[in-house]
């Protein structure tokens, strides 16, 4: 597959670009700062230049014809209206513009769940799953992308074991290598399209917890 990530320099995307490779797919990697692409040069990854905050018109010019879409980007809380929600819905915008139907989003824990957002470890980000509430909510309920919302728990960096949990959500974490790898999975189980996963590290591989996502 031909596959478009959104915020391809972030620490998520630098490690799904490595995964989907693995998987034979071929990459556009989008950022602000495209020369902070990691695997630049490979010949299977093309690098572009996208700004969020430009007309849903430009994005999609952007994004041209590709198989799906991951949206992995953040402004790790500092545009949060333009980039974290409000950029979300334009490359949902954009996907369906151009006819593109699998949409993955990287969300937060509890993001459609406001009355879970005291909860340790998430109350100091209210801002942020706000945002994520009204992108979630928007791939749900106004687009008809075959979407798949990821939610983990707290993203640490550290050696992914390949175990995971997908549950009603608790405490925990998630290796960074590990979302990746959730991410780049998902395209393999039609299961989990219209489906929000929640995660965090566990003791299941992760090919039989998405096998069991209903």
């Amino acid at each position: 597959m031909k596959i478009f990530i959104a915020g391809g320099t972030g620490r998520v995307a630098t490690e799904l670009i490595k995964d989907l490779l693995k998987d034979g797919h071929q990459v556009v990697a989008a950022a602000r700062h495209p020369e902070n692409v990691a695997e630049q040069g490979n010949p299977n990854v093309t690098v572009v230049q996208l700004d969020l905050t430009k007309p849903v018109a430009d994005i999609a010019a952007v994004v041209g014809q590709v198989d799906a879409i991951y949206f992995t980007a953040g402004s790790r809380g500092k545009d949060l209206l333009q980039t974290d929600a409000f950029g979300a819905v334009k490359l949902m915008q954009a996907a369906e513009l151009n006819h593109v139907k699998r949409f993955v989003l990287l969300s937060s824990l509890f993001a459609l769940e406001p009355e879970k957002w005291n909860v340790p470890g998430l109350s100091d980000l209210t801002d942020y799953n706000i945002a994520k509430f009204f992108a979630d909510n928007y791939l749900i309920s106004n687009t008809k992308l075959a979407y798949a919302i990821l939610q983990p728990t707290n993203l640490v960096e550290k050696t992914g074991s390949g175990l995971i949990t997908i549950d009603a959500g608790g405490p925990g974490e998630n290796a960074i290598e590990n979302v990746a790898k959730v991410l780049a999975d998902l395209l393999k189980f039609d299961n989990t399209i219209g489906q929000v996963i929640k995660m965090r590290d566990g003791e299941t591989s992760i090919e039989q917890a998405l096998k069991a996502v209903k």
